[in-house]
C-alpha cells in the first residue's frame, strides 16, 4: 500500500508542473513562462486618472492608447461638414478639452473629436487638456472659474472669448456643433 501512494504523490508531481524546459544551444535550462494574458487597463482606478494639464502624446501612449487610438481611428468624419471650416483663420481660436480617462463619454468623444480636429488641419499647439477627478475637480488653478459640471466639455474661445461650448454629447454631431460654435457672430 505504501507503494502505491508513493507511486500517486510521484505521478502528482510530474503532472501538475507549470513550467516547462527547454535546453538551449548552450546546454543551459530554459524556463518558458506561460503568455502574458491581455489584459486592459481599470480605469476607474485613481492610478490611471490623468489629472491637470497634460498633452496630447499622453493619450496615445499606453494605457489611453487602448480607447484613444480605437476611437479615433474607427470615427468617420464628415468631412463635408469639416470643410466649412476651411476660410476661418485657426489661429484665433483655442480649445479647451475637460475630460476624465475615467469616464466612459470622455474616452468616447474625445478621440472623435481629435480627428475631426486634424482633418480640419487645427493647430495642436492650440488645443489644452485639463483632466479631471470623478468628483470633476482638478488641480489647475484656473479650473474652478471653467464651470465644468460634466465631462468631456469642449470650450471654445476666439481672441479670449467664449464662444460656446460643446457638454459631454453633441447635440447633432461633433462637427455640426463644432461649425455651429465658430462660425455664429
Amino acid at each position: 500500500m505504501n507503494n502505491f501512494y508513493t507511486i500517486v504523490v510521484i505521478i502528482l508531481i510530474v503532472c501538475t508542473g507549470c513550467i516547462s524546459k527547454s535546453k538551449t544551444p548552450d546546454n543551459e535550462i530554459k524556463i518558458e513562462e506561460s503568455p502574458a494574458v491581455n489584459k486592459t487597463t481599470d480605469f476607474s482606478e485613481q492610478s490611471t486618472w490623468l489629472m491637470g494639464y497634460f498633452t496630447r502624446e499622453r493619450l496615445t501612449d499606453p494605457p489611453y492608447s487602448e480607447w484613444f487610438v480605437k476611437g479615433y481611428d474607427e470615427y468617420h468624419v464628415d468631412t463635408n461638414v469639416v470643410n466649412s471650416l476651411k476660410d476661418v483663420n485657426k489661429n484665433d481660436i483655442i480649445v479647451k478639452i475637460v475630460l476624465g480617462t475615467w469616464c466612459p463619454d470622455s474616452r468616447r468623444e474625445v478621440p472623435r473629436f481629435m480627428h475631426i480636429l486634424d482633418i480640419w488641419a487645427f493647430p495642436p499647439e492650440n488645443v489644452i487638456f485639463i483632466g479631471v477627478d470623478d468628483v470633476k475637480d482638478s488641480p489647475v488653478a484656473e479650473y474652478i472659474n471653467l464651470g465644468i459640471e460634466r465631462v468631456p466639455t469642449f470650450i471654445f474661445y476666439e481672441n479670449n472669448i467664449e464662444k460656446g461650448r460643446i457638454i459631454e454629447n453633441p447635440v447633432a454631431s461633433l462637427e455640426k456643433d463644432m461649425v455651429k460654435i465658430i462660425t455664429k457672430e
